[in-house]
């Protein structure tokens, strides 16, 4: 029964969330609605890292991989295509087949979580590279050009499925990226409820101890690093079609870095924490951006010294442990007056 309320407590958050984000759409102006749209995108890609890293244990330093190879996959894609139904697809297969096939290479391979970071980051290292090194005629898939570092412009964005003619408007768009992001966090938060969700939780914990339980660790560590992917793949989706417009930009250090600042400043251990300090965090950064006396880069790492350094819980968690400190009642322990008794 307690896990039944949970999950309708769940699906009722993600309903107001979505009612909001309509009334949203029907308020803002143009301008405002596309920055908040990319907001949220990022804010998805965030949920990706803080399912992996905060629930499985799983510090992956290439999430930007994943979010690059969603974006391009769709964008060639609906080049080549015309329409985006098949595109979202496999924006959201591909990158997963590949986590399947590096996650096997790490997992099943058994290397430590310090090299497990290495070689994420070494990924989107060698993609960022290789991207940026395609700038010629002679690179491209079917109709669609590489570009290199100019990257692909023009790129068809979102319609109804299988209806090529029928582009969804900017309000649309915003919309399927709000549902988007309250379907990733409901699913994942079922996914946690479930038995396969606590033993993550449990190898997170103490992987030798699952292991002699009888868990197959690689099996559920795989699982949920293309979890992560499959979702980090959609939001690349989604960000190509903010723009209409992807680059190597996408697989680059700061982009990777900017993922692990978030799920930090926002919490390990939750999923809404990074996606609200993701949706904080950029907008002070669009804001920032707009003069030239504040290196952004300089502020953001600040922030990630602070919290590393005095505030490692994250803000949610820090904020939910002073909640509760503050509604636990005091209780004074009675001091017994005890009275001596002659014999």
């Amino acid at each position: 029964m307690k896990l039944f309320s949970e999950r309708v407590q769940i699906i009722v958050v993600a309903l107001v969330v979505m009612l909001g984000a309509l009334w949203l759409s029907g308020t803002l102006e143009l301008y405002t609605l596309l920055s908040v749209t990319v907001f949220l995108v990022m804010g998805l890609l965030s949920l990706s890292l803080a399912f992996i890293w905060g629930y499985g244990g799983i510090l992956c330093f290439g999430q930007a991989a994943f979010f690059g190879l969603g974006a391009y996959t769709y964008a060639i894609c609906a080049i080549n295509w015309g329409d985006s139904t098949w595109a979202v697809v496999l924006a959201v297969l591909l990158p997963t087949l590949f986590s399947l096939l590096l996650g096997y290479v790490i997992f099943y391979g058994g290397v430590s979580d310090v090299y497990l970071g290495a070689i994420t980051l070494a990924v989107s290292l060698v993609l960022f590279n290789w991207v940026n090194s395609t700038a010629g005629s002679e690179y491209h898939i079917g109709q669609a050009l590489l570009g290199g570092f100019n990257g692909i412009p023009s790129v068809p964005t979102l319609n109804m499925p299988f209806q090529p003619d029928a582009i969804l408007s900017p309000e649309a768009i915003f919309m399927v990226t709000a549902g988007c992001l309250a379907l990733c966090y409901v699913l994942l938060k079922f996914t946690l409820l479930s038995r396969f969700g606590k033993t993550v939780v449990a190898i997170r914990e103490n992987e030798q101890r699952a292991g002699l339980l009888g868990y197959n660790v690689p099996a559920h560590k795989l699982a949920t690093f293309a979890i992560g992917a499959a979702i980090a793949g959609l939001a690349g989706c989604l960000y190509v079609n903010w723009g209409a417009f992807v680059s190597p930009g996408v697989f680059s250090i700061s982009q990777s870095a900017q993922i692990i600042i978030w799920v930090i400043v926002g919490g390990r251990g939750t999923l809404i924490g990074p996606v609200i300090s993701c949706i904080l965090l950029q907008w002070m950064v669009t804001r920032l951006g707009a003069q030239q006396t504040v290196d952004v880069n300089l502020v953001l790492g600040v922030i990630l010294a602070v919290f590393v350094l005095l505030i490692p819980g994250g803000i949610l968690p820090t904020l939910q442990r002073l909640w509760r400190r503050k509604r636990q009642p005091t209780v004074q322990a009675a001091t017994p007056q005890v009275s001596e008794v002659k014999q």
